[in-house]
């Protein structure tokens, strides 16, 4: 088997840096299960910035990862890049004077080689590296690495938003884009250690618990293809191999088949609900990893359970600028939480503490600036806290008694959905102040059609949508207040809504609870309020009592469930797709222990975030929506709600 090769190039194409350093290495072993895989070509690559990978974009010349190293410096090259060679130990090393361009994210991948068997053409594996030093370097950023199923399926998932298969991962450039991949990549090491090669138990920030026994059962699924000769032959005598990319394919259950293992795991990543049963038959008796998952799964989605910061019996949720997630905390200490985009908490342990009578909130937006603005409903107040969580202003007036939830436009300007009197007893109106406090929508608030209004919306042409739960109406003021909507739009299956949502052709989508006699659904409105929905809406048994609901940058649509009733059965997240099929499985989407979530967001990475107060977690499920614009009150100014960064 070859040597390891000593590089002495530069890095290639748009990635190329300043004068190199020599004498940087790179070193690392790679495996499949236990094996070594020895012949394996490892290229080290970066995600580009010339165009959108991720789910429902094919590879293209536009969107293909970029190699940092040269032929003239390994003496090896292929379609791909340039490569290095593994030993008969699995050993690599890439020494010498590559760079990469800081900010830029960095990746091995290692295809091909033998564990054993003989070559095997289907064997992909892949490491995430990360956001690229300062330096244009990684000599004091990156251990030795253990390449192998585990690091696969970390980075798989982590960069699935960005990610169409193993060599095409990429972003559109932007500034938002970039701090969304960025942020993705750092996912990784949440879940496995890149030194070891292990599914971790717990974040290294210690406030995640880590879903290593699914991780574990993934890795299996890879290795059983792996650790083989890589025969992709189909019935009647299928090789395992032929089993994993007929159900990982493109769309899961449609579409181009993968070719390696490392793009079936972006597949996997990509369709968490397709074809379960079917892949959790491939490990063998003998499977690498363990402990693994005893009985199928729901669904394959990678959820990590995050507590700390002050997380008390949560509520609503968003996401700013930078991908931190705002919580706020319904247990009584009136308090919100900041956790960063991979989860560590950023808000001290009794988070950062409001000053109001109940210590309630049950809304949350965020501002082009950065602000945190907060609904106190029992104050009748809405209060201002800055980015670094310190409260900067709290406003009143005289329409403002019960305020319920809050959106922001792309002015700044706060609209609030109130409830009037104690025990949301009217009287109803929406209120609407300036970012500086003023008061806009007057003394009285804006009126008509109301009646215990609960979720707040902005459009991008600035008009407020309000849910009317007890009139089972939706309500539309223009920006400067003006009813638009009459006594309130109906239809569609509309059904006690609680909370909407805004897309990008300016669609609201509803998620009606329902009662104990009728049945809770999602609707969808056109933006002159005509109902596009069937007149039952859309309908799943996972749809049950939806209590939030959010968009994604592919227009998909994400409900939180909190279960029968609110009694934490059969808790999920339901995705729908832009024309209200159904995308998730039947029972929707059940991983990262979710308990009954109460609110939703999605932020710039792909990952979907719920609010679980009845254990008074935060679930981040990873990589498994398309990446979209924050916060919203960003896309509506900017009229992009509902797409990618």
């Amino acid at each position: 088997m070859s040597l390891p090769v000593l590089l002495t190039g530069c890095a290639v194409g748009t990635l190329s840096g300043p004068t190199a350093q020599p004498g940087v290495s790179i070193q690392g072993t790679v495996h499949g299960g236990q094996q070594p895989i020895s012949g394996a070509h490892i290229y080290l690559l970066a995600a580009n910035t010339t165009g959108n990978g991720g789910p429902g974009i094919a590879p293209s010349s536009s969107n293909a990862s970029l190699s940092l190293l040269s032929a003239g410096s390994t003496g090896t090259a292929d379609s791909i890049g340039a490569y290095v060679t593994s030993n008969a130990s699995g050993a690599f090393s890439i020494t010498g004077d590559y760079t990469c361009t800081p900010n830029t994210q960095v990746y091995l991948y290692a295809l091909g080689g033998s564990s054993g068997a003989g070559n095997n053409p289907s064997s992909g594996l892949m490491a995430a590296l990360g956001n690229c030093p300062s330096t244009h370097n990684f000599a004091s950023a990156t251990p030795t690495l253990a390449v192998n199923e585990l690091t696969t399926v970390a980075a798989a998932y982590a960069m699935a938003g960005f990610a169409s298969d193993a060599t095409h991962v990429s972003s559109s450039g932007s500034t938002a884009a970039t701090t969304g991949i960025k942020n993705a990549f750092a996912n990784a090491s949440n879940l496995v250690d890149v030194a070891t090669g292990a599914a971790r138990t717990a974040t290294p920030g210690g406030n995640g618990t880590v879903p290593q026994q699914l991780l574990n059962t993934l890795g299996d699924i890879l290795a059983s293809c792996i650790n083989s000769s890589g025969s992709v032959t189909g019935p009647p005598n299928t090789t395992a191999c032929y089993t994993l990319f007929s159900n990982a394919e493109f769309s899961g259950s449609s579409g181009t088949a993968p070719t390696d293992t490392a793009s079936a795991a972006i597949n996997m990543a990509h369709n968490p609900g397709s074809n379960i049963a079917a892949l959790f038959g491939l490990p063998t008796a003998q499977a690498p990893f363990s402990p693994q998952l005893s009985t199928a799964p729901n669904d394959f989605t990678v959820g990590i359970s995050y507590t700390g910061g002050g997380v008390d019996d949560p509520s609503a949720i968003a996401v700013d600028l930078a991908g931190n997630v705002w919580v706020t905390d319904t247990g009584g200490a009136g308090s919100i939480t900041e956790l960063a985009p991979n989860g560590n908490a950023l808000s001290p342990a009794g988070g950062y503490l409001i000053s109001t009578t109940t210590g309630q909130f049950h809304g949350i937006a965020i501002d082009p600036s950065g602000n945190v603005w907060l609904p106190a409903e029992a104050d009748g107040t809405l209060i201002k806290v800055s980015s670094t969580g310190s409260v900067s202003a709290t406003y009143t007036g005289v329409s403002i008694k019960n305020p319920w939830n809050v959106a922001v436009d792309g002015s700044g300007n706060v609209w609030a959905s109130d409830c009037g009197n104690s025990f949301c007893s009217g009287p109803y109106t929406a209120d609407e102040i300036s970012n500086g406090g003023t008061l806009l929508s007057g003394t009285t608030g804006f009126t008509g059609g109301l009646k215990v209004p609960l979720g707040m919306a902005i459009d991008s042409s600035g008009n407020a949508w309000a849910a009317s739960r007890d009139s089972s109406t939706l309500v539309k003021f223009s920006s400067s207040g003006t009813l638009l909507s009459g006594t309130g739009f109906t239809g569609g299956g509309v059904n006690k809504p609680v909370a909407l949502a805004v897309d990008h052709s300016g669609n609201i989508w509803v998620a009606s609870y329902g009662s104990s006699t009728s049945t809770t659904n999602v609707t969808e409105f056109a933006s002159n309020g005509t109902a596009v929905s069937p007149s039952s809406g859309y309908q799943a048994a996972a749809i049950d009592s939806p209590d939030a609901i959010a968009i994604d940058g592919d227009g998909h649509v994400w409900v939180a469930c909190l279960g029968v009733l609110g009694f934490d059965v059969q808790s999920s997240v339901v995705e729908l797709a832009s024309d209200g099929s159904l995308l998730s499985p039947s029972t929707g989407y059940q991983g990262g222990s979710l308990r009954s979530p109460f609110g939703i967001a999605i932020d710039g990475s792909g990952n979907v975030w719920t609010a679980n107060p009845y254990d008074s977690t935060v679930t981040q499920l990873i990589g498994v929506a398309t990446p979209v614009v924050t916060p919203l009150s960003v896309g509506v100014q900017n009229n992009t709600l509902g797409v990618r960064p």
